[in-house]
């Protein structure tokens, strides 16, 4: 019996973590992931630019503003992620919480101080770094009600999940809170010298979906991608939050779990399990 006992302990304690996890993630309004394209079609020159462009959106006062607005319900939360191939993915700079003017700068040199990862590139897998980022929403210390996955990239796939197949697993990812919203956006870098000229329908089509989902592309190539960037986060940022809701089960899980401990850890003589 004092087995059954323990056992029966272990998962209202595993149920009970759970839902501390989900009652105790620091409250922001948004999460946002950021998927930087540095496959070999992206040269040192094109990647500095890029990278460039990161730094001056988080360091730009009107975007501080913006996310200063957010500030009483716990600001933003961002990730800074590179990817390339199949199985090239790095966090280059981690879940990062947002409130005002100086954290956004501290992000903003937090990427300035980024090494480029995998050297000079693979291939161009967007679906595998969708896929990659998809399960951290769930699992970063932050409780948003809006989740945005925010891809940049100079080329379609040629390697690794398929983009669309990864984006529809995202958005149809069950989550806790009701009124959450899961969206991707794009921001396609126009490269026509590699012959991409189908590149913002591609992205149309295969990666931007969810509630007001939108694509801003660089016409310019990666000269103008510091100024499609810094439109794009800003419009994202911006975006008025919706309140979110935990579900009842949540609750009821924590409620149980209370209940259901104290009576197998504190007063044992009341249990009574058939052998």
């Amino acid at each position: 019996m004092m087995r059954k006992q323990r056992i029966a302990s272990f998962f209202m304690l595993l149920i009970l973590l759970v839902s501390y996890k989900q009652l105790f993630a620091i409250p922001v309004s948004l999460e946002l992931a950021l998927l930087v394209d540095v496959s070999r079609s992206v040269d040192a020159s094109e990647y500095a630019q890029q990278k460039n462009g990161y730094v001056n959106a988080f360091k730009d006062p009107v975007i501080q503003d913006a996310i200063a607005s957010f500030a009483a319900i716990g600001g933003i939360a961002v990730t800074y992620i590179e990817w390339s191939g199949a199985n090239q993915q790095s966090v280059s700079v981690g879940w990062t919480q947002i409130t005002n003017a100086a954290s956004a700068n501290a992000f903003a040199d937090a990427i300035d101080n980024v090494d480029r990862a995998f050297g000079l590139g693979g291939g161009t897998a967007p679906g595998s770094a969708i896929q990659f980022v998809t399960p951290k929403f769930s699992d970063n210390g932050f409780e948003g009600n809006r989740w945005v996955i925010d891809v940049s990239s100079d080329g379609i796939r040629n390697t690794g999940t398929q983009a669309s197949v990864a984006r529809d697993h995202f958005l149809d990812l069950e989550t806790v809170g009701e009124g959450l919203t899961k969206t991707i956006n794009g921001l396609p870098i126009d490269n026509t010298d590699l012959g991409f000229l189908g590149l913002a329908d591609w992205f149309q089509d295969n990666i931007v979906g969810g509630p007001n989902a939108f694509l801003i592309a660089a016409d310019g190539g990666f000269d103008s991608f510091s100024d499609a960037v810094k439109t794009k986060i800003g419009r994202e940022i911006s975006e008025p939050p919706t309140s979110v809701v935990f579900e009842p089960t949540s609750l009821s899980l924590i409620l149980i779990g209370l209940i259901g401990f104290y009576f197998v850890a504190y007063q044992p003589g009341r249990i009574r399990v058939q052998a």
